[in-house]
């Protein structure tokens, strides 16, 4: 049996890796697509039933002024490349939580900026910056990865219909945790550095696609570093700590650069 069944192990591991686009590292991603842009709409609605939206218009339009040009951008280069990109339904919105410094983009491109962001933004560079960085996080797979990674250990690697059908608390609760709605000591952390790390190199891409100077980064995560209640101690979070970021960042920038200069 052990013969048998170790050649399908591979086989089965084989046809469910993926490539990051851009950074070229393959992945495992062994849960479907479409399941999972339909679990990400029901969270996405759930979580702006129970928040409030902004009211200030200028703001608005700002977040969906700069997503829109990011999620144009991404969908060229996407469609370039051969990936498909009919997943994708986008939407921003603008959560009124002036101390929350905080964004999201959950499968299918459903994306939230919270108001306490902007002032560390402070202009579409700097929103580009952050909404980039999330926009990143979706294209390259991280939350599926995440999830597939828990099933298999908590859930016995089963398929996703069946673990919703089942147990929908418990796979609810490890779909809003592998897409980073939910970090807690002693819980499963949203993302890895090495997810964190490779979003922010993406992102600066995607930046610059998006006719942003992708320079701009070094400076949001600057003020981010001198804004003491807008982070966690980089032992509590998987967010590499500012000043290391900037460093990571700069290490990426003549790539960014070189997509920017040839548009």
């Amino acid at each position: 049996m052990k013969s048998i069944v170790s050649p399908l192990m591979c086989i089965f591991l084989l046809v469910s890796c993926a490539t990051v686009p851009i950074t070229g590292r393959t992945q495992l991603t062994l849960l479907p697509g479409g399941e999972l842009t339909q679990m990400g709409l029901a969270s996405y609605q759930q979580i702006l039933s129970e928040s409030t939206l902004s009211s200030n218009r200028a703001q608005v339009d700002q977040v969906r002024r700069v997503g829109q040009k990011l999620s144009t951008a991404t969908e060229s280069y996407l469609r370039g490349l051969g990936y498909p990109t009919d997943q994708y339904r986008w939407e921003f919105n603008l959560i009124d939580a002036p101390d929350t410094v905080n964004a999201f983009c959950l499968p299918g491109g459903k994306i939230a900026v919270y108001s306490g962001l902007l002032p560390i933004a402070q202009d579409d560079a700097g929103l580009a910056t952050v909404m980039g960085h999330e926009i990143a996080h979706a294209l390259a797979q991280h939350g599926n990865e995440r999830m597939s990674q828990a099933m298999i250990v908590q859930m016995g690697g089963q398929a996703l219909s069946v673990a919703v059908r089942n147990q929908p608390a418990r796979t609810g609760q490890i779909f809003m945790q592998s897409y980073g709605m939910v970090s807690q000591v002693g819980g499963l952390l949203p993302f890895s550095r090495l997810h964190e790390t490779e979003a922010d190199r993406i992102g600066l891409t995607l930046m610059a696609l998006a006719g942003y100077d992708p320079r701009n980064a070094v400076g949001f995560w600057e003020r981010m570093n001198n804004d003491d209640g807008a982070r966690t101690p980089q032992w509590l979070s998987t967010h590499p700590n500012p000043w290391q970021r900037v460093e990571q960042l700069k290490s990426f920038m003549p790539e960014a650069l070189a997509v920017y200069n040839r548009r």
